[in-house]
């Protein structure tokens, strides 16, 4: 079993929704794979918060006497009160959401597990899918003389291209991707056997960020601003590694 699938299936596991052999499949992965079992270990210190006492607040009972009123079945006496009756809820509805929403981030915030950057998962989503419909690159060239002038026309903005074959960093080529709600330039380096994904698209910010690295379901994410673009690379190759090519770029 490898990672993706043991993925599919933690929450089955942690829940006792596995029969026997698929179990012991996944254990016997999380024994050998430190980023699945650190995921298990979350997903079980949240179970574990979940059923803490001081996590949990009875309703003053004015509050629940009144609650009790608004959603109650009957039917109104007059015609005039069902807009009335219906916001109420309506707004009822809109508390509890929040209520929960905030309850989900202080449990999270308590047990030490942080908030996903969407921003991460999105760029990860690419990358793999770029890999699974074996479609790397719309323009496949070393050549930064041929991939560069191939986004004329195609964006809004002209990427830099540079080839770093010299530094064990050579370009493969270079696609359209979209990401982060706009179409962005996707160029596509190789580090021995691994593809290095760099996502490009103008910069939000009128200064330069300094590179900052995650590390997430197996793949190294690294973003930063340079020269009024976005940078985002992704790779299944160590951090590292991708902090070796983030370095060539800023040269």
């Amino acid at each position: 079993m490898n990672c993706a699938d043991t993925r599919n299936l933690i929450h089955a596991y942690a829940d006792g929704e596995l029969d026997l052999v698929r179990s012991l499949e996944v254990e016997q992965h999380l024994k050998s794979c430190a980023q699945c079992a650190a995921e298990n270990n979350a997903i079980q210190s949240l179970r574990q918060a979940l059923r803490q006492n001081d996590l949990t607040h009875r309703a003053p009972d004015s509050l629940q006497k009144e609650i009790r009123k608004l959603v109650r079945t009957d039917e109104p006496t007059r015609e005039s009160e069902r807009p009335r009756i219906g916001a109420q809820l309506w707004i009822w509805r809109l508390i509890a959401a929040g209520a929960t929403a905030f309850a989900v981030l202080t449990i999270f915030a308590r047990i030490g597990i942080p908030a996903r950057d969407p921003l991460v998962d999105e760029a990860i989503a690419s990358h793999i899918r770029s890999l699974q419909a074996n479609h790397l690159t719309d323009v496949a060239s070393s050549d930064q003389h041929t991939v560069k002038p191939w986004f004329n026309g195609k964006l809004d903005f002209a990427p830099t291209v540079r080839d770093f074959a010299a530094n064990g960093y050579p370009l493969i080529g270079g696609r359209l991707d979209y990401l982060d709600g706009r179409t962005v330039a996707a160029l596509v380096y190789q580090y021995k056997k691994h593809f290095i994904n760099v996502f490009v698209w103008p910069a939000t910010n009128s200064k330069d960020t300094a590179p900052v690295l995650e590390n997430e379901r197996g793949y190294s994410v690294i973003n930063f601003e340079a020269n009024g673009f976005h940078y985002c690379l992704v790779s299944d190759a160590e951090g590292k590694a991708l902090n070796g090519l983030v370095g060539l770029m800023g040269q």
